[in-house]
């Protein structure tokens, strides 16, 4: 692999503001982001990719191309916490096991952004509809590991779901909802709406996504001590499965036409863990499951893994297939 794939990587602003989080943590400044902020950028964030995803469906309009991509975007979402279940079940019980296959089995927004910055920079052109495919991906992996959970706990039959509510949790909580809300919105405003919207959207996202990664950096640092909780079966796993989805997303993209750019977007997508809306729902709906297993192995493991070396090691994985 090219190193300097990596080295550009890193020399990102976001990438090196994840960096100087982490170091903060470690040695022990007492920088922090006020707590309502966190959330904000992210809403930001979600909204902006939202909006401009939307936009740039109006302008593709719905294709074959369209169509094949996000159908394998619900495919992955649905059959990697499968394998990924019955591979943790070798060392963990069916909550802890369904919990971490569904947070695999959903997306990271912030590392799909990261490999758009990433594209960019290296002025590789990818298409917007992959935003669609972004907020398709988020939900399915929820009820996989829910249905997961309920068929293999040894006591599952004392467990009482509302499935209306699983349900809910899953299409409306408030990433999914803020995403699938703003392509609407993009969709239905066009290019007139882009050109209303684009100092907000375009002209900011950049200085946003940093102080976002700064925050991210300083959380990850935080959770790193969770780690020795995992050992190192699970601490493998959070790399290697990337590696393995990426390969499949990989491998499908090619099969589709895709180009590269958004080919690695897929990639990404596979690769990715949920840390935020996966969790919430597992808190919510299997309270048996350990929390510290599954943030701490997508937010301290995989997301670093994944902006690192994982980016460009599936860039340099598309540019051979592609040839």
């Amino acid at each position: 692999m090219d190193v300097s794939l990596i080295v550009s990587n890193i020399l990102n602003p976001p990438v090196l503001a994840f960096f100087l989080g982490m170091l903060a943590v470690f040695l022990k400044s007492d920088l922090e982001i006020p707590p309502p902020l966190p959330k904000l950028f992210s809403l930001y964030l979600l909204f902006a990719i939202g909006f401009k995803g939307g936009v740039e469906l109006v302008k593709s309009g719905i294709t074959q191309e369209v169509i094949l991509t996000l159908g394998a975007a619900i495919i992955m979402a649905c059959i990697v916490p499968l394998y990924s279940f019955f591979i943790l079940r070798t060392k963990l019980d069916a909550y802890n096991s369904a919990a971490i296959a569904a947070t695999y089995g959903s997306i990271s927004a912030v590392t799909f952004i990261t490999a758009g910055s990433f594209l960019s920079q290296l002025g590789i052109n990818f298409d917007g509809y992959m935003v669609a495919a972004l907020a398709l991906m988020e939900s399915p992996a929820i009820i996989v590991g829910l249905i997961l959970v309920n068929l293999f706990a040894t006591n599952s039959d004392n467990r009482e779901f509302s499935w209306s509510e699983v349900i809910r949790e899953a299409c409306l909580n408030s990433s999914v909802f803020l995403l699938v809300g703003s392509v609407i919105m993009g969709v239905l405003t066009g290019e007139h709406g882009w050109q209303v919207l684009k100092p907000f959207t375009q002209d900011n996202f950049y200085g946003v996504l940093t102080f976002f990664l700064l925050d991210m950096g300083l959380v990850a640092a935080k959770r790193i001590k969770d780690l020795q909780k995992t050992g190192i079966f699970l601490i493998a796993f959070a790399i290697l499965m990337p590696i393995l989805n990426a390969g499949i997303g990989l491998g499908i993209a090619k099969l589709i036409g895709m180009s590269q750019g958004d080919g690695l977007l897929f990639c990404v997508l596979c690769a990715s863990a949920s840390y935020i809306a996966v969790p919430a729902a597992m808190r919510l709906t299997v309270p048996e499951a350990n929390p510290s297993l599954y943030v701490s192995t997508a937010l301290a493991v995989t997301f670093p893994f994944n902006i690192i070396v994982g980016i460009p090691l599936y860039l340099y994985g598309i540019h051979l297939f592609w040839v």
